[in-house]
């Protein structure tokens, strides 16, 4: 059987598609965030209303917009398919302690993960909880009644945020991931900036 440790590393290396099966990752050290991706109050221009998020793949900076001028900074870390994923779209639903379902492209490239996988109602998975590799909380973008595939959300690998990762998603420090969850409610705009900025 592997260790905790060896799943959900095993899991984050596997390049995981966005979704319920994206975004994986392990053991939190909130130190280990070099100190620019620290979550900050900063000055920040935008056209944005108060209370819209603007994520910045391209800095690894997500912004939740406060009005006045004002935003909470977040550092995050950015998966390959974060890159490819602009425009603008909504909070369709919020979820605390997330389960992590792979898909089967993950499993059939990391057979081991079946191992630690339990049954629950969405299928084989990894249940919500410190061992989760979406961390400890998630929040799932859509567009008009189509799913993004995209997701903002915890992780437990907090010296990736600033860099790219083989996985999807948004990924921000639990403790960043826990304050974002209780800022945004519910359908909140999500503006997700392109490369260039746009």
């Amino acid at each position: 059987m592997l260790s905790r440790r060896t799943l959900i590393t095993g899991a984050s290396a596997t390049g995981a598609m966005l979704g319920l099966a994206g975004c994986a990752s392990t053991p939190t050290h909130s130190t280990d965030v070099h100190p620019a991706y620290r979550r900050a109050d900063v000055q920040y221009a935008t056209r944005e209303p108060r209370g819209t998020i603007v994520v910045d793949p391209q800095h690894h900076y997500l912004y939740y917009v406060e009005g006045g001028g004002q935003a909470r900074r977040y550092g995050i870390a950015v998966g390959g398919e974060g890159f490819g994923w602009s425009g603008v779209a909504v909070v369709h639903s919020k979820q605390e302690w997330p389960d992590w379902y792979p898909t089967s492209e993950i499993l059939e490239r990391h057979p081991e993960l079946k191992t630690g996988l339990k049954e629950l109602p969405g299928g084989q998975g990894v249940p919500g909880g410190p061992d989760s590799p979406l961390g400890a909380r998630a929040l799932y973008l859509w567009q008009g009644n189509k799913d993004t595939l995209y997701r903002i959300h915890g992780t437990n690998e907090p010296w990736k945020i600033g860099t790219n990762v083989s996985s999807g998603c948004i990924r921000m420090i639990n403790d960043d991931a826990i304050d974002l969850y209780e800022r945004a409610r519910v359908g909140t705009k999500v503006v997700v900036l392109a490369p260039n900025g746009v």
